[in-house]
């Protein structure tokens, strides 16, 4: 196994959150389609995993397909999701031999049957991996996931922000983890787009004209070595890390389900 390669400055185990934003724009700039373009960035995701670690990366949350890419042409979005489904089962032995345990955030009651399968052997098969956690986040909506948990809350509830926080992963299939250490966005558009607002609220933010088929582990060491650059004062003066703690009564917070005792699923 390969030690880290990240700048001193750089603390192990950053969580890095990417909006992989540009496979269509890349496709047409080369006078291919907008498929050709997500399979080349489906290549990318694999050459980013593998770095990531080696850059000092404990969590990588990439986001692959909003709630809103549900509006796009049906012969794309159903593409999308072959694609996907594909990289899952094509991927997930590499993950276990390089130690990456893949989570898939977001809702699945609006994916096929086939894929939730596909997603839930992937999340088996890779649970024992520690050296990187990779969480790819589709039919996802961070504003739909802070509705969901809030309405999972009992109403006598006071919840502090790290219970909230723990609950807003379970609603999305996840499970707890740091919040954002570094925001890349891709694609050279400078928004959020709806992706972990909850989790990156002092995330540094960086963002590249690079379409995400031109983004590599270069790259991601540049943008590592950017965010050893910048002061993190998290509204003091200092240069820390705020105070993180999930209490043990966190699970008292939730509504019981119905049927399994679980976080009940609202409506988006």
């Amino acid at each position: 196994m390969k030690q880290s390669t990240s700048p001193a400055s750089v603390p192990l185990g950053l969580h890095v959150g990417i909006i992989m934003d540009g496979n269509g724009r890349w496709a047409e700039r080369h006078g291919r389609s907008r498929s050709a373009g997500h399979r080349e960035g489906a290549k990318t995701v694999r050459r980013i995993v593998e770095a990531a670690a080696e850059q000092g990366v404990g969590v990588l949350t990439l986001f692959a397909f909003s709630a809103d890419n549900w509006r796009r042409p049906p012969a794309e979005v159903t593409w999308l999701m072959r694609l996907f489904g594909e990289y899952l089962r094509s991927e997930t032995d590499r993950c276990v031999a390089n130690g990456v345990r893949m989570e898939i955030i977001g809702r699945r009651d609006r994916i096929g049957a086939r894929l939730r399968r596909a997603i839930e052997t992937a999340e088996q098969g890779t649970a024992g991996g520690t050296r990187l956690h990779l969480r790819i986040a589709l039919d996802y909506s961070a504003r739909d996931a802070i509705l969901r948990a809030a309405q999972c809350l009992r109403p006598e509830s006071v919840p502090s922000r790290d219970s909230f926080g723990r609950l807003l992963a379970i609603v999305d299939h996840g499970t707890p983890v740091p919040e954002v250490d570094l925001l890349i966005r891709t694609g050279g558009e400078r928004r959020l787009s709806d992706f972990l607002l909850w989790e990156a609220a002092y995330a540094e933010l960086l963002f590249t004209p690079l379409m995400w088929p031109e983004f590599g582990p270069h790259e991601l060491e540049e943008a590592v070595a950017e965010f050893g650059r910048r002061q993190r004062r998290f509204g003091g003066l200092g240069n820390h890390s705020p105070a993180v703690g999930v209490p043990a009564t966190a699970r008292d917070l939730f509504l019981p389900s119905p049927a399994a005792g679980s976080p009940r699923e609202g409506s988006a």
